[in-house]
């Protein structure tokens, strides 16, 4: 195809600035409709970044303006109500994370996915973060050739900070007030208290949970939820432990957040920037000591001056146009949310 023409389900502060300001840099993508149910936001913001039509809701988009695929951020507690709706385009889907409000929902959907004979795109952006793609590739070259020995151990850290970073220096605002829209309902097995604590999870932490599979290569189980909050531990389905440092301090003014993949023979180390940052990659550390005679080395490559989200938003066009895989489906992004009920259950009987 040439050019793939993107509508926007949603220009609120994800919308504009973690996503539409990325796709409208892509040369094979072209913005050619928001829909936007607050109006005047919805022109100021088309207005902006030149996209020519602007549309009260998802399903007038839809039926006025041909697409090769959708961009929806939208807050994860209406996505069970939202999505069937959009599979029903037929066309690619992209979200940000989480999958759903409850594995139930996300069920549900997944259900509705299959039906339509499309896939959707979750927005685990630390994926397509150029630190994070480059050490996926080592790691898994890693493990084909065994020159550092088998893969031992996978620790992430995620301490809170400023996760913005000057992020939102553009949003656009109005003063309009936000639509009362229908949510999805809590799930059935927790009560308000627990459902609580979990959906705070869900929304800060459901990007590690993802990121250690894609690290460990294989799907895992939690072993042990510290019941203050501060560690996770699983192990793989191919015997990799693997842990996730959730809060053990916190920042006022910066990120620090870290994976350490090892191996008998060496490790890889990446770190990660704010979320939001714009034009700057992760930095990884690869540490080779194989023995032999031979003196270690550690290894630091150059990469692209690419942010997480505008590679993510690359991504999702390459998929659409065949030239990649999705970074991750819907029905790995549910696998998650499946985690995250472990984990919460976890605790609570603590």
């Amino acid at each position: 195809m040439s050019k793939v023409r993107v509508g926007f389900v949603g220009v609120g502060a994800m919308g504009q600035c973690a996503h539409l300001r990325n796709y409208v840099r892509l040369s094979d993508c072209e913005v050619v409709a928001i829909a936007e149910m607050r109006t005047e936001l919805g022109k100021r913001v088309a207005e902006k970044y030149g996209v020519p039509k602007v549309y009260s809701s998802h399903s007038e988009m839809l039926a006025n303006v041909e697409l090769d695929a959708i961009v929806a951020s939208q807050p994860f507690n209406r996505h069970g109500v939202l999505l069937p709706e959009l599979y029903k385009a037929g066309i690619p889907v992209f979200t940000e994370k989480p999958l759903a409000h409850s594995v139930e929902v996300g069920e549900r959907i997944i259900a509705a996915l299959q039906s339509s004979g499309t896939w959707h795109m979750v927005g685990y952006h630390k994926r397509s973060d150029p630190a994070c793609m480059w050490a996926k590739a080592e790691i898994e070259h890693l493990k084909q050739s065994g020159e550092l020995g088998a893969l031992k151990y996978v620790r992430l850290t995620m301490p809170p900070g400023d996760w913005v970073a000057g992020g939102f220096a553009e949003l656009i605002t109005t003063e309009e007030p936000y639509p009362q829209l229908e949510t999805d309902p809590p799930p059935s097995n927790m009560d308000a208290e627990t459902f609580a604590k979990y959906t705070a999870f869900v929304n800060y932490y459901i990007h590690q949970l993802n990121l250690l599979r894609y690290f460990l290569g294989a799907p895992y189980r939690v072993t042990y939820a510290d019941p203050s909050g501060v560690v996770l531990a699983v192990i793989s389905d191919e015997g990799v432990p693997g842990v996730i440092e959730m809060s053990p301090y916190q920042t006022s003014i910066d990120w620090q957040e870290s994976a350490l993949i090892c191996f008998e023979k060496g490790w890889i180390r990446v770190e990660l920037p704010a979320p939001l940052t714009i034009n700057r990659p992760g930095k990884v550390e690869v540490y080779r000591d194989p023995g032999d005679g031979k003196p270690p080395e550690l290894v630091e490559p150059q990469l692209p001056w690419n942010d997480a989200m505008y590679q993510q938003a690359a991504n999702f066009i390459a998929a659409i146009q065949g030239k990649k895989p999705p970074m991750c489906v819907a029905q790995e992004a549910l696998e998650d949310l499946r985690v995250a009920n472990e984990y919460i259950r976890m605790v609570e009987q603590e």
